[in-house]
């Protein structure tokens, strides 16, 4: 069901309500609902009450799933473009949500001191998936830093996390498969024990695309394979476990 648009002057598309009865969402030109986010919110599984951070918020569609699934939930963005943190602040508090949230904007390194050690029961977060220097990027910088590593890199990304999140605290992350053994690399390094995977794909005959991780600060060693998350079942339609995270009948 789509909405007018009651932002003007601002890069935007109409309003989408993202199921019958759920949120409404503002997508920004280049910050869109993806399906890896949609996944990653999935796959989350925060307690009730929790307060967690979302390491580069974007415009707040991870927040928003999150929040509007738990209503206990309290939950902090960080975010570098000025214009996201807009259209993030935008979304939560058209969803009734701004009471539970903050967004903070700038630099990674810059808003981390404003946090205390520790603060957080959970950190997440969608990071770019590319390296700086990997392939050819977009003009637009705050495309480039939607796409690849021109911000932040995956260490930093790590070492943020596991300074926020308080002893076992959990992690979640998505990300490219070919990249996985440097993601399971750097969490280990930033003292994220991994403990859950799950890849995901399109249909059981192609090979996964996305993998969804989850970690704890300080865990003990021991990572459980779950079962692969597909898209569409083998006549092509949407697999009932898709449709029911989409919240389609």
């Amino acid at each position: 069901m789509s909405l007018r648009s009651i932002f003007r002057g601002r890069r935007t598309m109409n309003l989408e309500r993202l199921w019958p009865e759920g949120p409404v969402f503002q997508e920004a030109e280049y910050l869109g609902l993806t399906t890896d986010t949609i996944l990653l919110a999935y796959f989350a599984r925060p307690g009730a009450g929790q307060r967690g951070a979302d390491l580069g918020c974007a415009s707040g569609a991870l927040m928003l799933l999150l929040l509007w699934r738990e209503n206990s939930l309290r939950m902090t963005g960080l975010e570098l473009q000025e214009e996201a943190c807009s259209s993030a602040e935008d979304n939560l508090r058209l969803n009734g949500l701004a009471d539970r949230t903050d967004i903070l904007c700038g630099d990674l390194r810059e808003t981390l001191r404003q946090l205390p050690n520790g603060g957080f029961d959970f950190v997440i977060s969608n990071p770019p998936y590319y390296e700086r220097g990997s392939g050819a990027l977009p003009q637009d910088i705050e495309r480039a830093a939607a796409r690849a590593e021109t911000a932040m890199n995956l260490a930093d990304l790590c070492q943020a996390a596991s300074r926020l999140c308080r002893s076992g605290g959990k992690c979640w992350f998505c990300y490219r498969p070919e990249r996985l053994g440097r993601l399971l690399r750097e969490m280990s390094e930033a003292h994220l024990e991994p403990k859950r995977i799950r890849f995901v794909h399109h249909n059981a005959l192609c090979p996964a695309f996305l993998v969804l991780v989850e970690g704890r600060k300080d865990g003990r060693p021991g990572l459980r394979v779950e079962k692969p998350f597909l898209l569409h079942d083998d006549d092509g339609q949407e697999s009932p476990e898709y449709r029911a995270v989409c919240h389609r009948p």
